[in-house]
């Protein structure tokens, strides 16, 4: 089983994929230890990454998805912006795809409360400027408390 769990930064993919992964015993990935140190260095000074740099970091996140489907599977919690960055990472047909919604200044709240991360508060709006709205998948809004959104996710995965 692989799940992927998408939205800009600050909506809690993180949370919500980690939740997942205990429920089903399945490895948890984390998308943002996959970034080369160059795409780091750049979000770090307050640089939007493109397509460029993004495309060599999905690879080696479809990669993780590969191996990880050969045992028992995974979750991996991605920012997945754009439909062709969701397109290089559904690995096969049986993707299981939860979609984090919400509102802008509940968002920016989050990333301001956050301590030592690399992606700064100031990037969000690239990063809503980047999201394309997906048409597939569970869309959960991040006004809820993570233990409902949990709960939603689930049961929308054992359908």
């Amino acid at each position: 089983m692989l799940i992927i769990v998408t939205g800009v930064s600050g909506t809690g993919k993180t949370t919500i994929g980690k939740g997942l992964s205990n429920h089903f015993n399945l490895p948890f990935f984390d998308a943002d230890n996959f970034h080369p140190p160059e795409n780091i260095e750049k979000m770090s000074n307050g640089f939007p990454l493109d397509d460029k740099d993004r495309l060599p970091w999905l690879q080696a996140l479809a990669n993780q998805l590969k191996e990880s489907e050969k045992s028992s599977g995974a979750v991996l919690a991605c920012s997945a912006l754009k439909q062709s960055y969701r397109d290089i990472l559904q690995v096969n047909d049986q993707v299981k795809w939860i979609h984090l919604e919400g509102d802008r200044d509940l968002i920016w709240e989050r990333m301001l409360a956050r301590k030592n991360h690399y992606m700064k508060a100031s990037m969000l709006d690239s990063q809503i400027a980047t999201w394309e709205e997906p048409d597939f998948g569970l869309k959960l809004s991040i006004a809820n408390a993570p233990e409902k959104m949990i709960e939603e996710a689930i049961a929308y995965i054992h359908k």
